[in-house]
């Protein structure tokens, strides 16, 4: 993984000779000449490391750093002083304001590499490690956000994939509810949010959504416009999910009569291949997104299916890549490839691969549900 470090200095001389060290060493690198820049560039992008030297005008690295601590977006990000003073007060000054270490200005540049190189894998070690302890707790309390398998079905097949963005818990999740042998729900949605905020709230979402769909089912009501309608006005009504929105799609397998119904809150279509079609068939939904107003005016729509026609429902991650640095989205590149690999009649687990084995530009979670009529 390229990783970028922020290099804050009001000498450019010494700003490109550690530029040029580190890039030609396998980081990315933004420069700032001052203060001031650096936070424009933190507005922009998060560095894995900041390098910045102790003494500039107006504002010092000490101001700098201290100004980041009370920040909780950049307080985290790993600090190194710059310095040309080797003075012990200094030194004690930088490491009193939680930096990680100092290099001094006359430091070889096989001594500066080792140090950057051996405190970015220390850093990841420990997130790492952080994140696997999370994991295992989540585990042992049955938190999941996505399923260990989908459920079997005589009329259909569902396949389903996900990947989240550089390993790290995020807003995607996926469910599958059989309430009986006739009737499955399929359940596909995205929180607003990166990371942990949206991984948290996911559960809470899932949550509401097991419990709508539950209640309804006792009722014996199977409308899915009617439970969209109840769980939004629930989620809107929570002061905790406030200002927190997910996407939502919601698919109804009927594997006795092999008919599926389908409504969304503020999702991508859902797609259909069809046999002896010139490109997937969309269904778009009406719905706005969960929690975002009262009253959403969700409705339902009826997809027939035939023999080995599927449906796709995805996350937008499926159709964000990263273009010179930006993102774009694409739902029609996406289409178009996804119609091609079926044009070749490829199998679900080869759809897979080809989506995501070598999805380099990923910058989202990405989250794919096939379901195929059989």
């Amino acid at each position: 993984m390229n990783r970028t470090i922020l290099l804050v200095d009001d000498d450019i001389i010494q700003l490109r000779l550690f530029e040029k060290l580190l890039t030609s060493n396998g980081y990315s690198c933004r420069i700032a000449l001052s203060v001031d820049e650096a936070e424009l560039i933190l507005k922009e992008e998060t560095p894995d490391l900041i390098i910045s030297d102790y003494e500039m005008p107006v504002r010092n690295g000490f101001e700098f750093r201290r100004h980041l601590l009370t920040e909780e977006t950049y307080k985290n990000i790993p600090f190194l002083f710059l310095t040309s003073v080797n003075d012990h007060d200094f030194v004690q000054q930088g490491l009193d304001l939680k930096a990680i270490d100092y290099i001094t200005k006359n430091t070889p540049p096989t001594h500066v590499l080792s140090k950057i190189d051996n405190l970015l894998q220390a850093v990841r070690e420990h997130y790492e490690r952080s994140l696997g302890e999370i994991k295992g707790i989540a585990e042992k309390l049955n938190l999941r956000n996505i399923p260990k398998k989908a459920p079997v079905l005589k009329n259909f097949s569902i396949s389903y994939f996900n990947q989240s963005f550089q390993n790290q818990p995020g807003g995607d999740f996926i469910d599958f509810i059989k309430v009986n042998d006739r009737y499955t729900f399929i359940v596909l949605g995205d929180v607003m949010g990166k990371k942990w905020g949206a991984w948290f709230f996911s559960f809470s979402f899932l949550s509401y959504i097991r419990s709508a769909i539950r209640l309804c089912v006792f009722d014996e009501n199977y409308s899915l416009s009617q439970i969209m309608n109840k769980l939004n006005r629930v989620i809107y009504a929570d002061e905790l999910l406030g200002e927190i929105f997910s996407t939502l799609s919601i698919v109804l397998v009927d594997d006795e009569l092999g008919t599926i119904k389908y409504a969304g809150a503020g999702d991508l279509p859902l797609l259909k291949f069809e046999k002896d079609s010139e490109g997937l068939k969309p269904f778009k939904s009406d719905g706005i997104l969960l929690g975002f107003a009262e009253h959403g005016n969700y409705n339902e729509i009826d997809i027939a299916m035939g023999e080995e026609e599927e449906i796709y429902l995805i996350s937008d991650g499926m159709i964000d890549f990263e273009v010179d640095g930006k993102k774009r989205s694409d739902l029609k590149l996406f289409e178009e490839k996804l119609f091609n690999l079926k044009k070749n009649k490829v199998t679900a687990d080869e759809i897979k691969n080809n989506l995501f084995n070598k999805h380099v530009s990923q910058v989202d979670d990405c989250s794919i549900i096939i379901l195929k009529k059989i």
